[in-house]
């Protein structure tokens, strides 16, 4: 059954949340957030807005797919998914 896009908004934040806590993640974690936020663009009822925020989302996990250290990368972006988990509460 596929994800509603509110699900698909609910599944990025939650991951995002987990790597800022954390600090640490999994190239299958950063894979996921890529097919997500992949899911989420073509849908046209997304706001422009928050394309913007999801292509920076979609930057991050690929950069973190190729990182050579995956939990120094997500602790270097902290801020930034601090940021990105807020966007999505308030466009979501």
């Amino acid at each position: 059954m596929p994800l509603s896009h509110s699900d698909q908004f609910s599944l990025l934040k939650d991951i995002l949340q987990n790597h800022e806590t954390d600090c640490c993640g999994s190239i299958a974690e950063c894979e996921q957030v890529e097919r997500l936020v992949k899911s989420l663009m073509v849908n046209s009822n997304i706001n422009n807005d928050v394309k913007t925020v999801l292509e920076e989302i979609y930057r991050y996990s690929q950069n973190g797919i190729n990182s050579s250290s995956l939990d120094d990368y997500i602790h270097s972006r902290q801020h930034d998914l601090s940021n990105w988990v807020d966007d999505i509460e308030r466009f979501s």
